[in-house]
């Protein structure tokens, strides 16, 4: 059987040229989507009477078939038609015969895949979304199981001050979240129908486009033809939501991986998501964690990959534009492969209560606490952060704590510090003064709490939410 595009030529094409330039290796992924664009398109021409309804039955129940041997492996795909979009063709036509050729009828392979596109898209991003949803609830079971438990904050990886751990896991729920709120302008702009476009001007046959595009659930459509079937912005735009998202599991994962070190100690991951050394035996190694991290960046590699395929194009369509599918599956699957073991690691690691405890007993990370108070006390802030830093630093040299100064020798450095300041330096009672909104105080963290819980229970399914929800909800009364 010729090629559709065909006619005009009068050489085969080379077989080198065959492997070069077809996609059907990794496009094929596409063919449900494809026969779902086709009998919506089909049910179209036909309520037209752009085709006759006896070929419409006749060629629905083909594409039908066709779908069966996709779904259970046995389509007998063929190189030589170079994409997934030929081969469905191809196969039609051998189903029904000659009359499998009026499928195409007002369409282009190019608003074609543009809509396969699009429908994939839409899926991948519902399910992704679902995966997201399950991280958060995971942070959140996490941070009310561990709610008062102290561990030291960082800055520069150096510790700072006091915090409660739930505290420091809500903060990837609520990035968590605006990643979420990115992936609902992502569907937006994936919600519109390309179908109709043509090749690049529309189709001189008197099509329905809405028909198509509610029988396959879009809102909208393209209102340019030459847009419909030129940009790929709708890609890149999910692209740069994933980077972003896992731009954020990368560094909860970096932290995971140093929390479980021998040096920090502050949690334990479990052996289901750990591997062993084939010398050392006795390694217990963060391999998910790791690899979380590592694959980072081939999801950044396909975003700048997509926009530099793009940058240089004419409109319309260009065959450079094939190019945009192997970054774009290989990140879906890559998002879609990091979210359920990282969701397992978090909901099964256990918290050394103790180590924490150990590492926030440490006075010096209360001094912001005493600088404030001498800003109370009357001191300009920066005349009281320079006396407290001279207050660590003799600490320091003597090889002291601050609870081990006598209050005469405090008193050296600011009259105010010589008299009782003892809650000033309990981690406790610092962390209980931070009660404004979003701070670290049990107070606040309870309610922080709460508020992600009506996020949660506003999605409870994981469905996406419009992304104009972007502010943190107010409790209701």
């Amino acid at each position: 059987m010729k090629k559709p595009w065909q006619g005009r030529f009068q050489k085969e094409m080379d077989p080198a040229v065959v492997k070069f330039t077809a996609s059907l290796p990794f496009d094929r992924r596409l063919g449900l989507y494809d026969i779902q664009g086709s009998l919506a398109h089909l049910g179209m021409l036909a309520d037209c009477s752009i085709i006759d309804p006896a070929e419409g039955v006749l060629l629905q129940r083909g594409l039908e078939e066709i779908a069966a041997e996709i779904a259970d492996g046995s389509f007998p795909y063929d190189l030589s038609f170079e994409d997934i979009h030929m081969n469905i063709e191809k196969r039609l036509i051998e189903k029904v015969g000659p009359a499998g050729g009026r499928l195409h009828t007002a369409r282009s392979r190019n608003d074609q895949v543009a809509l396969d596109m699009h429908l994939y898209l839409r899926d991948e991003c519902k399910t992704i979304d679902q995966e997201l949803h399950r991280l958060q609830e995971v942070i959140v079971e996490l941070a009310e199981k561990h709610q008062n438990v102290l561990m030291p904050g960082y800055t520069h990886l150096q510790r700072a001050q006091p915090v409660l751990l739930s505290h420091h896991l809500l903060a990837y729920f609520w990035m968590l979240e605006r990643d979420r709120q990115r992936l609902a302008g992502v569907l937006r702009r994936v919600d519109l129908m390309p179908l109709g476009a043509g090749a690049l001007a529309g189709t001189s046959f008197d099509i329905n486009r809405e028909q198509v595009a509610a029988r396959l659930g879009f809102s909208s459509l393209y209102e340019n033809s030459i847009d419909a079937v030129s940009d790929r912005d709708y890609l890149v735009e999910f692209l740069a939501f994933a980077a972003i998202a896992v731009m954020h599991l990368s560094r909860l994962c970096e932290e995971l991986i140093i929390w479980s070190s021998a040096e920090f100690g502050f949690i334990e991951l479990d052996d289901a998501y750990t591997s062993g050394s084939s010398m050392m035996p006795q390694k217990k190694n963060p391999d998910v964690a790791e690899l979380i991290r590592g694959k980072t960046g081939r999801v950044y590699g396909s975003l700048v990959g997509l926009l530099t395929v793009l940058k240089g194009l004419p409109l319309a369509y260009n065959k450079d534009m094939q190019e945009d599918k192997e970054g774009l599956f290989d990140t879906v699957d890559t998002i879609k492969s990091m979210l359920p073991p990282l969701s397992g690691m978090l909901k099964t690691m256990s918290v050394c209560r103790e180590r924490l405890l150990e590492a926030v007993d440490d006075d010096y990370l209360c001094a912001t606490d005493l600088a404030d108070y001498l800003v109370r006390r009357g001191a300009a802030f920066r005349e009281a952060h320079h006396t407290v830093g001279e207050l660590i630093a003799y600490c320091r040299r003597e090889k002291k704590r601050l609870k081990e100064l006598t209050p005469a020798a405090r008193g050296e450095f600011h009259p105010a510090l010589a008299e009782n300041i003892k809650a000033l330096l309990d981690p406790v009672k610092v962390v209980e003064a931070r009660k404004g909104r979003g701070g670290t105080a049990p107070a606040a963290v309870q309610d922080q709490l709460h508020k992600a819980r009506v996020v949660l229970r506003a999605d409870r399914a994981g469905s996406i939410r419009p992304a104009e929800n972007h502010s943190t909800p107010d409790c209701p009364e």
